[in-house]
């Protein structure tokens, strides 16, 4: 390792998820400086430092979710005594449905300095591909692996009004794309984006039921995120003649006066005071 600072600190790399070129010129900095860089893979990030003509003279270490846990205290040590550790994943940013939440999160129990070298994201990226609203979205990550929760999770995001951005792997997709037709309706707008940034990237903007007949023709490859539009704004019935007039009685019941409970009643369904008032008093 190089010469130890007087503060160590971790620093979270965004990687380009399958084009060389979309890194930025910090990340390459930080792989050329860093005294330990801890990989997903380290055998892409060997390729990843070859595509960039970068020498990576630190330690690189593996962290993947199966060595994590007891890799974490360990690189945590290594930033207190002082050392700058880089953490990068196999695409995008760490801890997005990737490796680095607990660094992340046991560096700052330490009191370590964290910061990043942004750079792609599946996300953003598949979100602004998509065609569909971006001005307000939720991310969910990967779907249950099992089917039953699988799709008690999507009967409870049936109803969410963002954008929805998920995550899935290409032997599990078909079945997702089924299961959201069935919990969303087949209509729902949605497109799904494979292999982001590479040579065959595409971009398919179709319903919910036709992605789920395209994936079921045939196993789709490579990386995949799915975008889905939010469920349709509901407009709520307005309150009947009877409901007005019980929700006036019940603040009357609870003390309030006939004036003041008119006034909340009329203030809680946006209607005009004079109009509840009229109801009440018919």
């Amino acid at each position: 390792m190089g010469e130890m600072s007087e503060t160590g600190r971790l620093i979270l790399l965004g990687a380009p998820l399958g084009n060389p070129a979309d890194a930025s010129a910090r990340l390459r900095d930080v792989l050329a400086t860093a005294d330990v860089v801890a990989a997903e893979d380290t055998r892409r990030l060997t390729r990843l430092a070859r595509d960039l003509d970068v020498t990576v003279p630190g330690r690189i270490v593996s962290y993947f979710e199966g060595n994590e846990e007891r890799r974490t205290p360990e690189l945590v040590e290594v930033i207190v005594a002082g050392y700058t550790v880089a953490l990068v994943t196999d695409g995008g940013m760490p801890s997005v449905s990737d490796p680095g939440y607990r660094l992340v999160r046991a560096a700052l129990d330490a009191g370590a300095p964290v910061t990043a070298a942004p750079g792609p994201s599946a996300v953003t990226t598949a979100l602004a591909l998509s065609g569909l609203p971006c001005d307000r979205f939720c991310f969910e990550g990967f779907l249950p692996r099992s089917p039953g929760a699988r799709r008690s999770r999507l009967r409870a995001l049936a109803a969410e009004e963002r954008t929805l951005v998920i995550f899935e792997s290409p032997h599990r997709i078909a079945a997702a794309l089924t299961d959201l037709a069935a919990a969303f309706g087949a209509d729902r707008p949605a497109a799904l984006a494979r292999e982001l940034t590479k040579t065959y990237e595409e971009v398919l903007r179709r319903p919910l039921g036709e992605l789920a007949r395209w994936a079921a023709e045939g196993e789709p490859r490579g990386e995949i995120t799915l975008v889905v539009a939010g469920a349709p704004e509901t407009t709520p019935e307005p309150p009947g003649e009877d409901e007005l007039r019980a929700a006036v009685a019940e603040r009357e019941a609870a003390g309030e006066s006939r004036r003041d409970a008119i006034t909340a009643v009329a203030t809680e369904y946006d209607l005009r005071r004079r109009d509840v008032y009229t109801i009440v008093h018919r």
